[in-house]
């Protein structure tokens, strides 16, 4: 194993996690201003997390946790919500184009990966290397990403771990606000704008929103435009509820809609130019080919206050409809619709004497439907559920202790699927059972280090799509063919971290190292179904990752910040030849720096505070920074090589500069302002989990595949409205 030595980790930041799921929020609790946390030193007793064992401090979690803050989401650029967050420590992205992207944590993503909205799993076909996540990015408001082995507290899948969603906090009684934004890209002139209002009169809660987002291809010096990379984005959320001394109910309606074009990487054989099928590279209009993508949810969520603690339940309805276009703008060749019904029933209790306990059961139910002419999977049906106990004990204020073991079954059946008189599906079912746990313990050692321990146990179960496949996936431009007899995947992982805090400095250090058992991945076989494309089986091998997560962030003076992250994973196939030695899309190690001047803030100091409002009133600039930042990705030639699976990628470096502000009139808020030019010295490179890397050979250069976007700058503009 490659040994790489860096600087301990990042400053998580300045981080107060607001989230919906936290039920004492609701419960007459007013969230803090989102500029005020921003500019705040990491305080590990003001971080609450949700995603763990019920509502814990961070400075309590045994296993790693990343908060993600709204002003941290609004001061980033991106094109989708995924986007926003990959620059997390840990975290990458799987992507296909500039609106496609998967989630990828310690190099494990797919259906390894869980993604929560609205308090319910995100279900919309995410087996597939061409779907995203279907939210859209103005409706969260925070992110809680949990790292390593989740599966005690969210069931088959979250063997990775999980992406929290989190939306908008209910306000205290009597508020009401609406705000309107809007944000422009100079790269692939994406115009994006979204408006909302939201409100709490007596207990009765609303919160409604919508947004739009088009974009035309993005450019880079390469390849000039890139026809393909087009999208247009359409999200609407309706929030109805009531917050109560007795809990809350809450009923949530969202709807998605996104029409991605897809990138083929067809060139010129004279010219080695992309070929382009629209009128124009700048038109905002479809060109073929194309999918259509719509999702649907509604969601019930309640809450009830007991004496000793307090019950909820969430039920949940998704529909997921994809349909892709290929020859005509009328008629669709793949059209899969998927029908979830998710329910989540648990109890959580006050502490008492250091105590704290929860349980639960949920699952889920799926139906999976083929509306068009080609076939990849079969009709099929899902059915769950999972039962779970947590404790956790606090020993003073030295130790906590927290544990749990969970139970899953999960029964699927694929239906049969005559064709021309040939069978292209069998008719089966199969049956999978999992018994997960963690154990965990964190020492606050002192007031300024904290160690961390946690050794939790994965499972996952095959998908539909690793079972039964049998036809061309568009997507991987490959035919693909399952197996019914892959095992579940297992995993052991153990978790060892170390935080500190001081004055000046902040710094984490977290290694993890997983041994996984039946690791399901394809490969290419000689068997040629379709002369078009290549066969790729679905087969399955032991496997281990290891690597870490490091940084430190350098505060000499209050209003200056420097911070470097470091992220590192080797993924090996156990037993296995050279060329198939690494596990494929192994994101390639990253380091990241940024030097962040915050010229007028508040302070959250009493000596200060005073001051602080005197010069807010008579300044037109508030919470104003300016921040240089650096993405340097290393080489990667830990590749799967086998029959050209994948190829090496080059090292690169990003270079970015931003600033943003509160636009202040008569000591009064009227409007954010944020300006981010990313990637400014228009550097051509292509990230190696950027499936586009692989698209055809540009004949009059010999560069093989589409390269990633250069330049672009983008402005966001946000306007509060107090009603």
């Amino acid at each position: 194993m490659k040994k790489l030595f860096i600087l301990s980790l990042l400053c998580m930041g300045t981080a107060v996690a607001a989230q919906n799921n936290n039920y004492q929020q609701h419960h007459h609790h007013h969230a803090e201003d989102s500029t005020d946390v921003f500019f705040r030193h990491l305080n590990l007793n003001e971080v609450t997390v949700t995603g763990v064992t019920g509502d814990t401090k961070l400075k309590h979690a045994t296993a790693p946790v990343s908060i993600v803050t709204p002003q941290m989401l609004k001061a980033t650029a991106s094109t989708n919500v995924i986007d926003a967050i990959s620059r997390q420590p840990g975290i990458s992205q799987l992507t296909t184009g500039g609106s496609i992207s998967k989630p990828i944590i310690r190099g494990l993503g797919y259906n390894s990966v869980v993604v929560m909205s609205e308090g319910v799993r995100q279900e919309g076909q995410q087996w597939g290397d061409e779907h995203g996540v279907e939210v859209a990015g103005n409706s969260v408001h925070s992110v809680e990403i949990l790292k390593g082995p989740a599966s005690l507290m969210y069931g088959s899948d979250a063997m990775a771990g999980v992406v929290i969603l989190h939306a908008q906090p209910t306000l205290a009684n009597g508020e009401r606000r609406a705000h309107v934004g809007s944000e422009y890209q100079t790269n692939n002139g994406l115009f994006g704008y979204n408006l909302s209002i939201a409100g709490n009169e007596k207990g009765f809660v609303w919160d409604a929103r919508f947004s739009q987002k088009l974009a035309h291809a993005y450019k880079n010096k390469y390849d000039g435009y890139v026809p393909g990379s087009q999208f247009r984005e359409n999200a609407g959320r309706l929030m109805l509820g009531f917050n109560k001394e007795w809990g809350h109910s809450r009923l949530t309606w969202t709807a998605y809609h996104l029409t991605p074009g897809i990138v083929e990487g067809e060139r010129d054989p004279q010219t080695g130019d992309l070929v382009c099928s629209s009128s124009s590279p700048t038109s905002y209009g479809k060109s073929l080919p194309f999918q259509e993508v719509k999702h649907y949810k509604l969601v019930w969520d309640n809450a009830v206050n007991i004496s000793t603690g307090y019950l909820k339940a969430i039920v949940g309805y998704q529909q997921n409809r994809r349909q892709e276009y290929e020859e005509s703008m009328d008629d669709y060749g793949i059209f899969l619709k998927l029908h979830t019904l998710t329910y989540d029933l648990r109890y959580i209790s006050h502490e008492f004497n250091g105590w704290k306990l929860s349980t639960g059961i949920g699952g889920m139910y799926q139906k999976s439907e083929n509306k068009g002419e080609e076939f990849l999977i079969p009709d099929s049906r899902l059915f769950d559920f999972g039962i779970y106990a947590t404790a956790t004990k606090n020993l003073g204020d030295r130790w906590t202790l927290n544990g749990g073991v969970r139970y899953d079954h999960r029964h699927l059946h694929g239906d049969e699927l005559v064709e021309d008189g040939d069978v292209r599906f069998t008719d089966f079912s199969r049956h999978f059972n999992g018994l997960t746990g963690s154990v965990g313990v964190v020492c606050n050692i002192n007031d300024h280090f904290n160690l961390r321990l946690n050794v939790a146990r994965g499972f996952r179960t095959p998908n539909m799509s690793e079972l039964a496949s049998n036809g061309v996936h568009e997507g991987s431009v490959r035919y693909e063919l399952g197996s019914q007899h892959l095992k579940a995947e297992y995993s052991l992982q153990a978790d060892l971290g170390l935080d500190f805090t001081s004055r000046y400095v902040s710094a984490q250090l977290a290694l993890f190292a997983n041994r996984i058992d039946n690791y399901i991945f394809s490969h290419r076989v000689a068997t040629v179904i379709d002369p078009d494309y290549l066969t790729y089986a679905y087969t399955q091998g032991d496997a281990r990752l290891l690597g870490f997560e490091a940084g430190i962030d350098f505060h000499p003076v209050h209003s200056l910040h420097f911070s470097n992250t470091f992220s590192y994973v080797d993924a090996q196939l156990l037993h296995a030849d050279a060329d198939t030695k690494y596990l494929p899309f192994t994101p390639a190690p990253r380091w990241s720096s940024e030097l962040k001047w915050e010229l007028f803030h508040h302070s959250h100091t009493t000596i200060h505070h005073q001051h602080a409002a005197h010069h807010s009133h008579r300044s037109l600039f508030n919470n104003l920074y300016i921040a240089a930042g650096l993405d340097y990705c290393l080489r990667q030639s830990h590749i799967y090589r086998a029959d050209d699976t994948e190829t090496e990628t080059p090292a690169y470096a990003l270079f970015s500069l931003s600033a943003g502000s509160d636009v202040m009139i008569g000591g009064k808020k009227i409007a954010e302002l944020y300006v981010t030019a990313d990637n400014l010295l228009n550097e051509a490179y292509q990230n190696h989990l950027s499936r586009l890397k692989y698209a055809d050979e540009n004949p009059a250069t010999g560069r093989r595949g589409v390269y990633n976007m250069g330049r672009n700058v983008t402005f966001k503009l946000v306007i509060p409205i107090n009603l």
